[in-house]
């Protein structure tokens, strides 16, 4: 029996309808979040070369709506994500009767500690955040180059985000973060007294007080990136 063969007309016509598919389906499904798109676009302001990391968190301290300013010497950087690390605030009792030690080996400081969106006690970043270049993202719609400066004579140290990003541009909403601390010298702020009811947290809200407390909350960068001296 006689097979139907696909002329050469037939053909052509077929293969340039993948491609249309094919390129059609790159544009439109196209994350807006590309890391080596992010890495060619560093590279070209300013020439700065970036070397990829494990994703590492900056908490970081300012309006929202600021592109620039001062006070990096308050921010920190949870090289490793601080999530996965944390203490259920159910198990705050054994963390203090295993003086402090949490499984992941961080210790626990009752006169400074940490929240997370979902009521974990996280392990404090490390302060301050080191001068230099980083790719942060809030995983939304904006990648930028976050510049920290070295201290002045004051010891501020000055940052500043480029192409025009704000604060909030690169603040992951669904991360948060605050800083406990006691309200007076010597007094009591424990973990004991978060309203567990009041978590999970929703993206981009504040976190809860705690009795006995004070409060500051901070924005949750994401780190891509850092910029390498050649």
């Amino acid at each position: 029996m006689r097979k139907n063969v696909p002329n050469s007309s037939t053909l052509s016509s077929f293969f340039k309808l993948i491609v249309v598919a094919f390129l059609f389906d790159s544009l439109v499904f196209l994350p807006s979040c590309n890391l080596s798109q992010g890495e060619d676009y560093a590279a070209g302001r300013g020439q700065t070369k970036f070397q990829r990391v494990s994703t590492q968190y900056i908490a970081a301290l300012g309006h929202p709506g600021a592109t620039s300013g001062g006070g990096a010497q308050s921010w920190g950087l949870w090289p490793i994500d601080p999530g996965p690390r944390g203490v259920k605030l159910n198990r705050y009792k054994r963390l203090r009767e295993a003086g402090g030690v949490a499984p992941s080996r961080w210790q626990f400081d009752s006169s400074d500690w940490w929240l997370e969106e979902h009521g974990l006690i996280m392990e404090q970043p490390i302060f301050p955040l080191r001068p230099g270049k980083y790719m942060v993202t809030g995983h939304r719609t904006v990648t930028a180059i976050l510049t920290v400066h070295p201290a002045d004579r004051t010891g501020d140290r000055r940052w500043e985000l480029d192409n025009g990003a704000t604060l909030y541009d690169v603040t992951h909403l669904a991360c948060r973060s605050a800083r406990y601390r006691p309200e007076a010298v010597g007094g009591s702020c424990s973990p004991g007294n978060a309203p567990k009811s009041a978590f999970p947290v929703a993206p981009g809200g504040d976190m809860p007080p705690v009795e006995g407390c004070t409060k500051q909350d901070y924005a949750v960068l994401i780190v891509t990136s850092i910029g390498v001296e050649e």
